[in-house]
């Protein structure tokens, strides 16, 4: 029982991340997403205009 409050002060005590870093990791992953969602969107757009 004493390892698990142990873990946990140490949990507590660890080193916070800031919000820039928080929301810079989120921006990120929104950015990827859109690119990809983009990358697929204009590779659909070339095989309908080749098939049409």
């Amino acid at each position: 029982m004493e390892a698990a409050f142990d873990d946990l002060a140490r949990a507590l005590k660890a080193p916070q991340m800031s919000l820039r870093e928080r929301y810079g990791a989120f921006a990120l992953r929104l950015v990827e997403s859109l690119a990809t969602g983009l990358a697929v969107g204009i590779g659909f757009a070339i095989v309908h205009a080749f098939a049409g």
